[in-house]
């Protein structure tokens, strides 16, 4: 076995460690998570409407302008509800384009994530794109639809025309022929990216990822800036709350170095906080991801929930005068990267120990709850990275 390897595994036995542990994870997986709908495209954002149906906003394909936003029915019929949103292949050759979204009545506000925005320029750096395929990555838009379309709508496609409107300041008004209309407004628009030397030239992409409507104020999880965003709902003017420093890279001395980025993924509101997941970057060690509670007043940053790996969302659930965590882990805690199988956690007191919810998840993304029925419904990436087409899916899982 190569040097290279065996430091990343220091004995074998705890590679047969790591592999009864990801087995036995994976038996428990198949009893708790039932698929409600497959066949989706990167899907990244979960909500539900006040009609009971599940939003989702999935980033697309390879294909240029291929993100959508889809309606599931509880017995897990799709529908289109907009096509054509921006997406490309970003500067790790993923697609990049919707991502969280967040619904408030009759408005569904959305995160455009960064696109075709910056290239690889080597590791560690990137340049800027001259000819995004789009003029409105990394932004937010709101899409006002009603309940009627909701209910019968088989779609509404964005074209490129319509995109650079958004980005001059015009709403856009779409209709299907069918007397149904929705119309999306550009609520801001983030620099794509900002100058990070050196070398010269070097940038720093802006990826929106997450987002939660508090009052008049849209807060967004940027993982590119490693920050989280303040947009005033009215006017549309932006800053930055809170930047989150690198993290302790827990694997230094075996792979990277000595910190790793933070990269903020799921937001949350809950008791005037803000909860934030963290989900780290290369080489994404496990216990340095946690959740972060910022006070949207001041922008100060405390830990809540430590000791995590990927954790990519968080969900508070209040139960009488008590509040439960839910934290969505991407990977198993084992080993470096990715390992399989996603993990659902419970916390009953921030400082743990959590109680395995579900760990049958496959590259889970976000989360949303059904309060009614106590069910949870969870979007998945499906197997990668990279992405598979069409592989992704919504499972729901009941909340013990």
């Amino acid at each position: 076995m190569p040097r290279h390897i065996l430091r990343l595994f220091p004995s074998l036995a705890f590679l047969l460690l790591l592999l009864v542990s990801v087995l036995s994870l994976g038996v428990d997986a198949q009893a708790q998570c039932t698929p409600v709908v497959s066949g989706l495209e990167s899907p990244l954002g979960i909500a539900q409407s006040n009609q009971g149906n599940l939003i989702v906003s999935e980033t697309g394909t390879a294909a240029t302008h291929s993100g959508r936003i889809s309606i599931v029915e509880p017995g897990g019929n799709r529908r289109t509800l907009l096509a054509g949103l921006p997406s490309a292949i970003n500067d790790v050759l993923e697609p990049a384009g919707p991502a969280g979204v967040f619904m408030r009545g009759r408005t569904l506000y959305v995160a455009i994530g960064i696109g075709d925005s910056i290239v690889a320029g080597g590791p560690g750096i990137a340049f800027a794109n001259p000819n995004p395929s789009s003029p409105i990555f990394s932004s937010i838009l709101a899409l006002h639809f009603s309940a009627n379309v909701e209910k019968k709508t088989t779609g509404f496609t964005l074209s490129f025309a319509h995109q650079v409107a958004l980005a001059n300041g015009q709403k856009v008004t779409l209709s299907n022929g069918g007397g149904d209309k929705l119309t999306v407004e550009l609520i801001a628009n983030f620099p794509n990216f900002t100058p990070n030397p050196p070398p010269a030239g070097n940038v720093r992409g802006s990826n929106p990822f997450d987002l939660v409507v508090v009052g008049n104020q849209i807060y967004v999880t940027d993982g590119g800036q490693n920050s989280v965003w303040q947009v005033d709902l009215n006017s549309g003017a932006f800053s930055t709350l809170v930047t989150f420093p690198p993290v302790t890279n827990t694997l230094f001395g075996i792979i990277g170095g000595p910190t790793s980025e933070a990269v903020p993924t799921g937001i949350r509101y809950n008791d005037g906080q803000l909860l934030v997941t963290l989900f780290t970057g290369f080489p994404f060690p496990p216990g340095a991801s946690r959740v972060e509670q910022v006070d949207p007043s001041t922008g100060a940053i405390t830990t809540l929930i430590g000791g995590r790996k990927t954790a990519i969302d968080v969900l508070p659930i209040r139960e009488g005068s008590d509040t439960d965590h839910l934290v969505l882990q991407l990977a198993s805690p084992f080993g470096p990267f990715f390992p399989q199988p996603g993990l659902l956690l419970r916390f009953e007191t921030p400082a743990g120990p959590p109680t395995t919810v579900a760990s049958c998840l496959t590259r889970p993304t976000s989360m949303t709850l059904d309060e009614k029925t106590g069910t949870l419904y969870i979007t998945e990436l499906g197997p990668g990275p990279p992405a598979i087409p069409g592989a992704g899916r919504v499972v729901s899982v009941p909340l013990p």
